[in-house]
This record gives structure tokens, sequence and C-alpha cells, in this order.
């Protein structure tokens, strides 16, 4: 007898549609077969499966017994299987006729006991059966993260006579009510806050401005001045993610697995901190079957890149495409994958090996030589991706002992959120919602100079050599200056501002 049960699979962070065939009472020698490119995770749950139904007072099949997982030319991984295969070994051996299997999308993974596990990709699930029309049988706690998707019916599951007894008719459950997602966004005081940070009033203005309009910025300065301090305070600055950016971040962090093993209570913007011995399939993503890497798990967040010059000159050239395009593209023979990886890349390194060039508390060991063998790590167009580049001083005593406290992130993420709002009016019409992303045709539109800041500009490109890339980074930085003060026109003073953020240009 064929059952047929309906799943997914994913791809990147999307769900395909996968058909689930389960034919038992075939003429042969006693065999489970399971095709449709299965991964070794599917090829060992008969084992599972076996066990999960005998303990769930179930029968085996006795008889050849076949399993494909259609479409057969893509490739399936992952134990999510494991439910809908034994459901359909329980139809098609006749043990329980199981309701309109074809109005749910089913998938989770069977203990030996017969308990239904959690599984990756319980959102990307539920945003594919809310297109296909279809309700939704997960477990119990994927079916807690799917439920951030409204419009669509979704059950959670314990354990396979649950499963059984609900498709059957003969018990009711009811489905999960739709989460807010603003509820589950973190409270302001479980944050790190920028009320801790002493001193550094230009390089709070500085990474106040990269928020604002989402510009890359990078931090030189002496260890211990607090450049990882501040940037690991950005995310309390930032504004709170619209619906269709909760989804994205939620889809890759879903599909990557993640959700379900940090076990988050909130959601807040990602900040990702990978450390400099870093491959580039961990940073861009990759794996037989691609999973996203550092930079797509950082989209809408923060990628925090702590002593740049550590890193591989090879990783951060691959950096480069991805942070123009937005998305990264992995290409395997199966196929091609696309994570997005719209972040805020925010840097860090010393001024040279010893770290301590123009401090002056502290005298510089380090040859001419060897400071731009230090530097020369990092190419000319990467750091042209970084639109504020910053000298960070190291902190004063009398600073460090101050009892007054600095700004708070709440009030700093205030202007922050105005000048977002100011940007999402200009670009309504446009795909791009932040200044840093303008395309060329937008600077002209946008960023229109006086003739005194034409002026003013045109001379810092001559005498700094900077590159057309560098003339667009200094407007854009200009109009996110001048969206924080509430100013229609961009005025000397902006572009002024904006020039003194060209650190490693003018040194």
């Amino acid at each position: 007898m064929l059952s047929t049960v309906q799943s997914c699979a994913l791809r990147g962070i999307d769900a395909v549609n996968i058909a689930v065939e389960v034919n038992s009472g075939e003429r042969g020698d006693l065999k489970f077969i399971i095709v449709g490119l299965p991964d070794t995770a599917i090829k060992e749950s008969c084992d599972r499966i076996f066990s999960a139904l005998a303990n769930s007072g179930y029968a085996i099949p006795h008889t050849r017994t076949t399993v494909n997982l259609a479409p057969s030319y893509i490739r399936k991984e992952g134990s999510f299987y494991d439910l809908p295969i034994a459901l359909g070994v329980i139809q098609s051996t006749g043990q329980s006729y199981l309701n309109d299997l074809n109005e749910f999308i089913i998938a989770g993974e069977l203990g030996l006991s017969g308990k239904i596990r959690e599984i990756k990709g319980g959102l990307t699930f539920a945003i594919q059966a809310k297109k296909e029309k279809k309700k939704l049988l997960l477990p119990v706690e994927s079916a807690q993260e799917a439920s951030f998707v409204d419009g669509v019916e979704i059950f959670a599951v314990n354990n396979l006579n649950e499963a059984v007894k609900f498709l059957a008719g003969q018990i009711k459950l009811t489905p999960l009510g739709h989460k807010n997602f603003l509820a589950t966004f973190k409270k302001e005081d479980n944050c790190l806050d920028f009320s801790e940070v002493k001193g550094q009033e230009s390089l709070r203005r500085a990474v106040e401005i990269a928020v604002a309009g989402g510009h890359n910025i990078l931090m030189i300065g002496p260890p211990g001045a607090g450049k990882s301090m501040v940037a690991k305070r950005i995310p309390s600055i930032m504004s709170m993610p619209t619906f269709d950016e909760f989804l994205e971040t939620m889809s890759i962090y879903s599909a990557a697995g993640l959700l379900m093993a940090e076990k988050r209570a909130y959601f807040e913007r990602p900040f990702r901190s990978p450390h400099h011995t870093i491959s580039n399939a961990g940073l861009l993503g990759g794996g037989s079957i691609p999973c996203p890497g550092e930079i797509s798990l950082a989209h809408n967040g923060v990628l925090f890149l702590d002593e740049l010059s550590e890193f591989r000159r090879a990783t951060l050239e691959s950096l480069r495409q991805p942070l123009e395009d937005g998305d990264v593209t992995i290409s395997r023979s199966s196929g091609k994958v696309k994570f997005p990886c719209k972040t805020m890349i925010v840097g860090a390194m010393n001024p040279c090996p010893c770290g301590y060039l123009g401090d002056k508390s502290r005298k510089c060991k380090c040859s001419n030589l060897d400071i731009q063998r230090y530097r020369s790590r990092i190419s000319g167009p990467m750091i042209d991706r970084f639109d504020i580049q910053i000298n960070v001083p190291a902190v004063s005593v009398e600073d460090i002992r101050s009892k007054k406290s600095s700004e708070s992130s709440m009030d700093m993420r205030v202007r922050v959120e105005m000048a977002s709002k100011i940007q999402s009016e200009r670009f309504k019409f446009s795909k791009n919602r932040r200044n840093a992303n303008m395309s060329h045709n937008e600077v002209m539109k946008f960023c229109e100079l006086d003739e005194k800041s034409s002026v003013l500009l045109e001379t810092a490109m001559k005498q700094l050599c900077l590159s057309a890339r560098a003339y667009d980074k200094i407007l854009k930085v200009s109009r996110t200056i001048a969206d924080l003060e509430c100013e229609e026109k961009i005025l000397s003073r902006h572009v002024l501002e904006s020039i003194q953020y060209r650190s490693m240009d003018r040194s």
C-alpha cells in the first residue's frame, strides 16, 4: 500500500517541498530501502524508526518497504524526515488510517522511545507552510519557534503516538497562538550600556554616526583603549528591527540550528565576534550541504572583527564582494545557495605591531618597515570598505576615575532612530533603507553639496589621494551626519567631519 506524507528540505534559509512516499507490501526479500539522495543521517533513520514504532505499540514492516524522498534531484539531509517516514509506514501497513495527510507539512526527529525531538528550520518550515496554505505539525520546541509566523496553523506533538492519534482524529490539538515578535526583543536592563564607557567622546560620536547610517567602522588604537568594550555595546543603540528583518534573522539562525541550541528567551540584533583564525568557510559559510557563516549569522546586526590585521589576508579579501552585494552565494555540485549578509562590519586593530604608535604614555618600539608590513596585511580595497576610520587614543586616568556618568545607550538610540526614520522616508520607493547602501545615482540625488562644501571635498580628494569609492563614502557619511542633526542639506561642517573619519587615508 502506498502512502504519501508532505515534508520539506532546507536549502539555505528557504524550504523546498518534499514528498515522502512509503510503499509497503512489495514482493521480494525483507528490506527497508530509502532512495532520493538521502544523507547518512537519513539512511540511519531505519533503526530509530523501527525502535520508535515498537516502543509506541506499532508493528514494524514484515515485507519489502521502499521510501522515496521526491523530487530525487534535491539532496536531503538531517533527521527531520523520521516522523513523516514513520507515519507513512503506519499508514502504508494499514495499522491506522491518517486523515488529510496532504493538508500538513510534517517534520520531526524520533527518539528510540517514540519521543519527537526538536529540529532545525522550524521557522523556515512555517514560512513555507504559509506559502503552500498548509497546516504544520512539528515537535514542541520547533513549533514554538515557528509560531512567530502568522497566518498558519501550527500543531505541536510530543511523541509518535500523539501524532498518530491526532492525524487519525482520535484526539484534538489546539493550534499554537501567534507570538508577537516585539515582546521577544531583549530588554534594556539585560544589555551592555554605553553609560559604562568612560571618556572616548569622539569614538562614541563616530559609532553613533556609523549605526545611524549603517556604515562600517574601523577603530585603530592601543591595547586597552576600549575598542572591544565599545563594539560590544553597539547593538544596544541600534533601532528596533522591522518584522521582515526579524524573520530574516530568525530564519538564518533556524536554518543553522542555533535557536534551539541557545534557548534564547529574547530576540536581539545579532552580534558575532569570530576569532582571527577563522577559515573562509567559517566566515562566509560552506560545507557539503551549505550552512550560513559568521557574516550571515550577523545579518541585520554586527560582525565584529577584533585584531583585524591578524586575520588571514585571503579571508578578509573574501568579504569584499559580499559586503558590496549584501548576500553571499555558495556554489556546490548540487546547486547554489544564497545567504543574506547585510551587516554592519566593526573592525578593531592596533596602529602597529607593539600597539603603542602615537601613544603619549608609552614609546613605540616598531620600525617604519615593521609598521608598513603590519598595515599592509589589510589591502587598500578592504580598507575602503570601512566608511568610518577613527583613531582611538588611550583612556586617561582622569576619565577612568571620574564618577560622572556617560550618556546612556537609550539616549543615543533616540537620535539613531530619528535618523533611521528620516532615511526610511527618503528611501520609501527604494529597496535600500540606509545611507550606507546608497547606489551612485542615489548619492548624486540625495547628497548634493553647495559650492563651499564641493571645494572642501575636492581639496581633500587631491591631498589625500582618495579613491572614487572613498568619495562616495564621504558623501554618504556626510548625509548621515546631516540626518542626525535633522538638516535637509549637507553643510560644510558635515563634510569636514566626514573627511576626519578617513584616518587610514590621512596616515
